[in-house]
């Protein structure tokens, strides 16, 4: 057995030993959660994002919203009371990136489908202070001009199928003509219209 004297003597060893005991305790943490139903297995009810507001998820991370929006909310009353039902790891196994994080400049949006109607997210997308006077949110007047010309929806949606989601080839075929000349506003909303209804297990409550 080495003595602890040698250890505190030998900083390369004490370097590697602290290495070994940290990875050990990781892999102990988080090596099981591959195994757990909790956290491999989709939440009931789970479905896939229709074409249109998966595009609508893209064009959202493109924008950088994740940024100052987490879709987390933490098993805490004050963040509940808020948002809703705290978030779940089955919710989020179809997602590649998930968006689970811990900034939080905007609300969490993890819950908002549903809350408030297209036109209120048309307003604030396209001028946040029409309906937020003191919004720090920048303004979006391009996602109502631009266009979704739908070419690359199938092939998404081919890939997630290979990383799990279960997309048919079915779903894929008919991809384009339900994205194809949509504008990039209407995709968005139709992503935070889902956002927490994706599932039956939870409902949004204020």
């Amino acid at each position: 057995m080495i003595k602890h004297e040698t250890i505190e003597k030998n900083i390369g060893l004490m370097i590697l030993l602290i290495i070994l005991v940290i990875s050990g305790g990781g892999l102990a943490e988080i090596v099981p959660l591959f195994f757990t139903n909790a956290t491999t297995k989709p939440i009931e009810g789970l479905r896939t994002y229709t074409p249109l507001e998966l595009e609508g998820r893209d064009i959202y991370i493109r924008e950088g919203c994740h940024v100052c929006h987490t879709q987390q909310i933490r098993p805490f009353r004050a963040e509940t009371e808020r948002y809703g039902h705290y978030s779940t790891a089955n919710e989020g196994v179809w997602e590649h990136p998930f968006l689970w994080g811990s900034k939080r400049t905007g609300p969490d949006l993890a819950r908002v489908g549903g809350r408030y109607s297209d036109d209120w997210h048309r307003a604030h997308l396209y001028n946040p202070r029409d309906v937020v006077p003191e919004s720090k949110m920048p303004t979006y007047p391009w996602l109502f001009e631009n266009k979704l010309s739908g070419e690359d929806t199938a092939a998404k949606m081919r890939v997630l199928a290979k990383l799990g989601v279960p997309y048919t080839e079915e779903d894929a075929s008919k991809a384009r003509e339900q994205v194809e000349g949509k504008a990039e506003i209407d995709a968005v909303i139709a992503y935070l219209q889902a956002l927490g209804k994706l599932h039956s297990q939870y409902t949004n409550k204020r």
